[in-house]
C-alpha cells in the first residue's frame, strides 16, 4: 500500500513539537532543516554528502529551475529526483519570492506575475496555475502555493492587499492541484506582514480552503528577531495541530531554536552554504570567521567531537589557507560542515523535546554560543 502524506505528532514540550512527516519517498523527522538545492544542487555538496549530514528532505526552486534548464525538460529527463540523484522528498517553493526579489520589470495583477528573467531578460508569466504545473513537472513531493511576498516594514493597507491576493491565489492553486498518484502534498502560505489581524485572517482563510501543511511566509526579510517571534506566537495557534508548520527562509541556528519553541516544524535557508562560500563556519562554539589571521596556525579542527569529517578532520589553519587562497575546497568543506551543524541543531532539539527539557536546552545552547571558543572564535 502506498504511504500517503501526513503528520504524526510524537511529543511536545510547551509549544515545541517533535513529530514525523510521512511521505511516499520517506519520513521527515521534525523539527527539520531543509538544505536549499536552488538549481538542482545543494551548492558544493554531493547528494550522498547531503544525506549523510542528516537531511531527510531538500528544497528545489521553481523560479530558477523553470528558467534553466526548464521544467518541461526536467520532466522529460525523469523528474528532479532522478535528474539530481536525490531519492528523498523534495519541497519546491512556488517561485514567488524570487520573482519579487530577482526579476526585473515585473507586473503583478490578479492573474499572476509577468516578469523578465534575471538571466537573459526573456519574458515569462507565472500564474497560480502555472506555478503548480511547474512544480508537478519537477516532481515535487511538497508543492507550495504562489503568494506575494512584500518587503517589510510595509503599511497595513499594502500588507492587507498582498495577503488578500495571496488568499485568492491559494484558492486557485488548490483548484489546480491534483493529489492523485502517490500522496503529493500542497502547502498554503500565511501572509500579512507584521500585523496580527492580517496574519490571523490569512491563517483562517487558508484553513478554510484546506491544505496538507501550512507555511509562514514574508518573515526573515529584515525585521528584528523579536518581531518575527512575536508574529509566530500570534499566528501559529490558528493553524491545525495535525498539519506540519513551515517557516520559510529561516534562518540562523538561534532563529530556528526560538521558532521551534513557538511550534514550527520545518525550516529552509541558504545561509549554511552561502556562509561556507564566504569563509564562515557555524559550530557549537558559535560562528567562526576562517578569514581571520588568528586561525593561520591553529591546528585544531572546527570541532574535534563532531562526526562530520569536514568539522573533525581538517585544521582551522588549513581551512584558513583554503579560504584566503580562494580554493574551491574551502567552500566545499565549510558548506559541508555548516549543513551538518544545522542538522545537529535540529537533532538536539528533537531530543530535548522528547525529554521535556527544551527550554533548558535552548538556554544552554545560547549560552554556549555567547561564551564561544574564547581562545580562537
Amino acid at each position: 500500500m502506498t504511504i500517503q502524506f501526513g503528520y504524526e505528532l510524537q511529543a511536545r514540550d510547551g509549544k515545541a513539537r517533535r513529530g514525523v512527516v510521512h511521505t511516499p519517498r520517506g519520513d521527515i523527522q521534525t523539527p527539520a532543516f531543509m538544505p536549499v538545492g536552488t538549481a538542482g544542487t545543494v551548492k558544493g555538496l554531493l547528494p550522498e554528502q547531503v544525506r549523510a549530514t542528516g537531511a531527510d528532505i531538500i528544497l528545489g526552486n521553481t523560479y530558477h529551475l523553470m528558467l534553466r534548464p526548464g521544467a518541461e525538460r526536467v520532466a522529460r529527463l525523469g523528474g528532479l529526483h532522478a535528474f539530481m540523484r536525490w531519492d528523498g522528498p523534495i519541497l519546491t517553493d512556488s517561485g514567488g519570492f524570487q520573482v519579487m526579489s530577482l526579476a526585473s520589470l515585473r507586473k503583478i495583477d490578479e492573474q499572476g506575475v509577468v516578469f523578465k528573467s534575471h538571466l537573459d531578460g526573456s519574458e515569462h508569466a507565472m500564474s497560480p496555475e502555472r506555478s503548480v504545473e511547474i512544480q508537478r513537472l519537477l516532481g515535487a513531493d511538497i508543492t507550495m502555493q504562489l503568494d506575494e511576498c512584500i518587503r517589510l516594514p510595509a503599511p497595513h493597507a499594502e500588507a492587507e492587499r498582498a495577503m488578500q491576493l495571496s488568499l485568492r491565489w491559494a484558492e486557485r492553486c488548490k483548484a489546480a492541484f491534483d493529489p492523485a498518484g502517490g500522496g503529493r502534498a500542497l502547502f498554503g502560505i500565511v501572509q500579512g506582514g507584521t500585523e496580527r489581524d492580517l496574519r490571523l485572517r490569512s491563517a483562517e482563510g487558508l484553513v478554510g480552503i484546506g491544505f496538507d501543511g501550512y507555511a509562514v511566509g514574508g518573515l526573515a526579510v529584515g525585521e528584528p528577531q523579536e518581531v518575527m517571534i512575536r508574529v509566530l506566537s500570534e499566528t501559529l495557534g490558528a493553524l491545525p495541530e495535525d498539519r506540519p508548520r513551515y517557516l520559510m527562509g529561516v534562518g540562523t541556528p538561534e532563529d530556528m531554536l526560538l521558532s521551534v519553541a513557538e511550534g514550527i516544524d520545518m525550516f529552509d535557508c541558504v545561509m549554511p552554504t552561502r556562509a561556507g562560500r564566504h569563509g564562515q563556519a557555524y559550530t557549537r562554539f558559535g560562528r567562526l570567521n576562517l578569514k581571520n589571521a588568528k586561525h593561520a596556525e591553529d591546528l585544531r579542527p572546527l570541532d574535534e567531537d563532531s562526526d562530520c569529517p569536514a568539522m573533525r578532520d581538517y585544521s582551522r589553519a588549513y581551512l584558513h589557507h583554503l579560504v584566503r587562497s580562494q580554493e574551491l575546497l574551502g567552500a566545499v568543506l565549510l558548506s559541508w560542515a555548516n549543513v551538518h551543524y544545522y542538522h545537529s541543531v535540529m537533532r538536539d532539539a528533537r531530543r530535548a523535546i522528547e525529554e521535556g527539557l527544551y527550554a533548558d536546552h535552548v538556554a544552554a545552547t545560547r549560552e554556549a554560543w555567547a561564551r564561544g571558543d574564547e581562545s580562537a572564535a
